[in-house]
């Protein structure tokens, strides 16, 4: 392998272009112009413009872009992003002690702040002054460039390591250093940071003391922070997910290995080439560190950090707060002294139920791990990319079951509707099931079962072990049959398992099946802030809504246009007068007929039929040839009715001119006469003698008028 050639790089040219860096092998690309660095405590600042490192992140339809389809950013010469002159303005000037946090080192009466002292407040000791100088080499080892930047825990230094042929490092301040307890109950960590192996992480390479002070020694990332491009502007949301994504990778093998970040904010994530990359482990703590002992940014940290000891919960909480900054213009998490609530409106209705599922102000109705945050987060991404790119993003759901039934495909018995009513009880019955945990006792035995109805399966449940599972089960099946026993049932199951969100998709289910819709919407909008990223309970909602006749085209648009196999939303959309959408149902689904005939009856089952054109009607018949798994039966009426209503129309109407329908003359004559055949036909099929002479009768009151 090859390594780069740029600068202090350590990446390698994998075909043709660096890993890391992202330039070509052949041409290195010129070192971009220096930028000033922006201190860690810094709030960025909202634009307009969107960032020009931005891309659409767009890929093959279907295949979920990543952070790799992002355009790259370029790799960052070390020696321009050294400070000229390291000062710390007073505007920025903060006690370093986490239960303090207020301004120091400021002016009083003309005179201008101390850059070294002790904090008013609490009496912490600060320092604002560079503790190294160019030049300097620390343990003998590392060479000082300049300062990169101040942060929480000090200066930020640029370093190249003598004994490897002069690597770009960072020498960043260590906690608490000169607190001997400290150091020691900071061994451990640092002897595990320096194992840390991910690659969203920076490499810790040593840690070392220079004149009293501890430093971590890191692997130099040179590309742009999140911080840097949000200043100029807010980010594409499809863009802030995918850096989601991989900050929450990250956050998942920190907590794996029983520790937390503590400090995530965008200044502490950085895109060099096709990664992204958190920088700055200086305030990693265990999992479990007693309250107030790390180190957080106003703004970003969760509200127990002071109260409670480190867990992965308050990790989660600073993500939200970081895609909350990248995302939402205007959006400053700090100001005036107080933090900034999230705006109702976060840009998209399931990224805003994302951001408040991770904010909850108690943890524990937030994302309990990274994983669980990083699934809801990519249904997240996969809606917002089925939007963006107008084409499907499905995926088997890791919470539910495929859809059972498509419901509200049926077409109405009047001639004037499309469809007929939506049914509460069969879209109760319809609904995607949630998955059996495959860690309960009775896993196998459940997937098994296979019970016609519900009775034969409840009779199955009674002999298999009382688990979680089983009684889960038995509320589903109580709840699709609105028995008496279901609100108990349920109950009990809410005691045993507080908190688990199936007990109140059953207890929506249950609402549908006793005809109390409103109730449902309640269940299913609780069960949708719970699980921001799955599908079904989005479409339980539109359902439910319908039902309860309020407006759902908007929920049933979000899961048809991410996930075609969702039909009934489709067919919401239908109903709610989108009847084109139709056409959509992929050919190889069961419900494609039913959605070719709705688009058929849908042409003369209107108000008006003289604003109908002859090619409608000619259209529509041909929809019905074309459908060859279509019942003989089913297709002869339909057909009928479509040239009855074009027998009304020749009523007002001249006969088109050659013009064929149903294989007829399109004239009133020739109409009739294929009418009357199609209603003979019928008849000689019929069911029974009263409907064999009702079609009889039809036929004899349209046959065409003769002398003879």
């Amino acid at each position: 392998m090859t390594r780069c050639a740029q600068p202090g790089c350590t990446g390698t040219i994998e075909d043709g272009y660096c890993d890391l860096c992202g330039h070509a092998a052949s041409a290195p690309a010129p070192a971009p112009a220096p930028e000033a660095s922006v201190p860690v405590a810094t709030q960025p600042v909202s634009r307009s413009a969107s960032s020009p490192a931005s891309g659409s992140g767009r890929s093959r339809a279907g295949r979920l872009a990543t952070i790799a389809d992002l355009p790259s950013v370029p790799y960052r010469d070390p020696a321009t992003a050294v400070m000229p002159d390291p000062v710390v303005a007073e505007e920025k000037r903060f006690c370093a002690n986490p239960q303090c946090g207020k301004e120091v080192g400021r002016s009083r009466e003309g005179r201008p702040g101390l850059t070294d002292g002790f904090c008013p407040h609490c009496r912490t000791r600060f320092s604002f002054t560079p503790k190294l100088g160019k030049g300097d080499l620390v343990a003998g080892q590392y060479r000082v460039l300049g300062c990169l930047a101040h942060g929480g825990l000090g200066w930020i230094y640029l370093a190249s390591d003598e004994n490897l042929d002069g690597m770009w490092v960072v020498l960043k301040g260590l906690l608490n250093t000169n607190d001997p307890e400290a150091l020691a109950a900071a061994e451990a960590e640092r002897k595990f940071l320096t194992t840390v192996d991910h690659p969203n992480i920076v490499k810790i390479l040593n840690f070392q003391v220079s004149g009293g002070f501890g430093y971590i020694v890191m692997e130099y990332v040179g590309g742009q922070s999140l911080h840097e491009l949000r200043r100029q502007g807010a980010l594409p949301l499809r863009e802030v997910l995918m850096y989601g994504r991989e900050i929450l990778q990250a956050f998942a093998y920190l907590h794996e290995h029983g520790m937390v970040y503590c400090d995530l904010k965008p200044a502490n994530v950085i895109r060099v080439g096709r990664r992204l990359k958190l920088i700055d482990l200086g305030a990693v703590l265990p999992i479990g560190a007693p309250p107030g002992s790390g180190w957080a940014t106003r703004g970003y940290h969760a509200p127990e950090v002071e109260s409670r000891p480190a867990a992965a919960t308050a990790d989660l909480y600073t993500v939200a707060r970081t895609l909350a900054v990248l995302a939402i213009p205007g959006f400053v998490p700090y100001a005036n002294g107080r933090v900034t609530p999230l705006p109702e409106d976060c840009g998209h209705p399931s990224f805003t139920r994302l951001l408040r599922k991770a904010t909850a102000d108690d943890p524990a109705h937030r994302f309990q791990s990274a994983e669980e945050m990083e699934e809801q987060l990519i249904g997240v991404l996969r809606e917002v990319s089925a939007l963006e790119d107008g084409v499907p993003y499905p995926a088997p759901s890791p919470m539910f079951g495929p859809e059972r039934t498509a419901v509200g495909t049926a077409l109405s018995d009047r001639a004037d509707r499309v469809f007929g009513p939506l049914d509460p009880v069969a879209v109760a019955r319809s609904l995607p099931v949630p998955l059996v945990d495959p860690a309960d006792p009775a896993a196998g035995s459940l997937a098994g079962l296979l019970g016609r109805d519900g009775k034969e399966l409840m009779d199955q449940l009674a002999a298999l072990p009382q688990t979680p599972e089983t009684k889960l089960m038995r509320a589903r099946l109580l709840a699709e049959a609105a028995a008496d026993e279901a609100p108990v049932a349920l109950s009990e199951l809410e005691r045993e398992l507080p908190g688990d969100w199936r007990v109140t998709w059953y207890r929506g289910v249950l609402s549908l099946a006793a005809h109390q819709p409103d109730q449902a919407v309640a269940m299913f909008d609780w069960c949708l802030s719970a699980l921001p990223g799955e599908l079904a309970p989005k479409l339980a909602l539109a359902l439910a809504l319908e039902c309860a006749g309020k407006p759902a085209a908007g929920w049933h648009a979000g899961v048809w246009q991410t996930d075609h196999s969702y039909v009934s939303a489709a067919f919401g959309l239908a109903r709610a007068g989108r009847l084109g959408i139709l056409d959509e149902v992929p050919a190889h689904s069961v419900y494609r007929v039913p959605a070719q005939v709705a688009l058929a009856a849908s042409v003369v089952r209107r108000p008006d039929l003289a604003s109908l054109a002859p090619a409608d009607l000619v259209a529509a018949v041909d929809r019905l040839a074309r459908q060859s798994d279509l019942d003989a039966r089913r297709r002869d009426l339909l057909t009928a009715e479509l040239l009855a209503s074009a027998l009304t129309w020749l009523e007002s109407n001249p006969a088109p001119g050659g013009a064929q329908l149903a294989g007829a003359p399109f004239t009133e004559p020739g109409l009739r006469r294929r009418l009357e055949s199609i209603y003979r036909r019928l008849a000689v099929a019929a069911d029974s003698r009263q409907e064999r002479h009702a079609l009889i009768d039809q036929a004899n009151a349209v046959r065409p008028r003769t002398w003879l």
